[in-house]
């Protein structure tokens, strides 16, 4: 067979193999105008106003910056988005694990409808969420009487914020699970099985390396999620100042008090948070992309 390039036909013309051919036919105008608008898109909505959260909380100067996180109560806030966090992400993933193996590696009665549960906090305001604890554990509830008599307080109190946090966030780790594990299949499951492997076993030298990419991308979203949630955390906390206001809801207070020096101080540290989650992200990426796509692959 001679060594030359073979002609590939298209309807508008003769492309040589050997050529870069775009797999869309849009013109070179049509392009750029789409990536334009893309990229103009982005940049009004999250990068302009990501920067002028930065620019509004250096606006009097450094002095009054980090002035705003030697206020006590922002102090209290900050130590109780991290604890909640703290909380929630842990619970969460081993929820997420659980769920994501129970559908991806079992067949039984109700799959279809777990799966259903584990979406519903998608779809489910959270505003909604945190008005069901409020029903559940709140002073009128059937449970909230019952206990007052125990001495344990869930709505008003951190327990109440970190329920309301669970709720919203345990999707995270779950979906991103389950359709990895569904494509890698049982197969190496049962091939350590049949060596005589234990369960335990098996999960921790094959499950959990085939899926440590996708845990860990869950556990950073379901972790920037936690920190920065407001609307059930809003229901459940009863704003006390000092106590029982995460982040999110400091810096509603600090807004609406005309503070707004330390209002964005604050808020520009949680975007810091969520940016500094980012990061982790795109090194992970960039370090151990090809790991990734193979484990993706499996």
């Amino acid at each position: 067979m001679y060594e030359q390039d073979v002609a590939v036909y298209d309807s508008r013309r003769i492309v040589p193999a050997n050529a870069h051919t775009s797999p869309t036919t849009e013109r070179p105008l049509v392009r750029r105008t789409l990536i334009l608008v893309a990229v103009a898109f982005m940049a009004l909505t999250l990068v302009l106003p990501l920067v002028l959260v930065f620019v509004e909380a250096f606006r009097k100067g450094a002095d009054t910056y980090f002035a705003a996180f030697a206020d006590r109560h922002s102090q209290t806030a900050i130590a109780l988005t991290l604890t909640v966090a703290a909380i929630a992400v842990p619970l969460n993933l081993v929820f997420g694990v659980a769920a994501a193996w129970c559908v991806a590696k079992y067949e039984f009665w109700g799959k279809s409808f777990l799966t259903t549960l584990i979406d519903l906090p998608f779809s489910v305001s959270p505003v909604v969420s945190g008005m069901v604890y409020v029903l559940l554990f709140g002073a009128q509830s059937v449970l909230g009487p019952w206990l007052r008599s125990m001495g344990i307080e869930i709505i008003f109190a951190v327990p109440g914020i970190v329920l309301a946090t669970i709720f919203v966030t345990f999707p995270f780790i779950a979906r991103e699970l389950i359709p990895l594990m569904q494509a890698q299949g049982s197969t190496d499951e049962e091939a350590a099985l049949s060596l005589g492997a234990t369960g335990w076993q098996t999960f921790w030298r094959v499950t959990l390396p085939n899926i440590k990419w996708g845990l860990l991308y869950g556990v950073l979203l379901c972790n920037a999620r936690a920190m920065g949630e407001f609307g059930a955390v809003s229901v459940v906390s009863g704003h006390i100042r000092g106590r029982t206001t995460t982040m999110p809801l400091d810096i509603e207070i600090l807004y609406n008090e005309y503070n707004f020096a330390a209002a964005f101080a604050v808020a520009s540290l949680l975007a810091l948070l969520a940016l500094v989650t980012l990061l982790i992200k795109t090194i992970l990426e960039v370090r151990f992309g090809a790991e990734l796509a193979g484990t993706r692959r499996h």
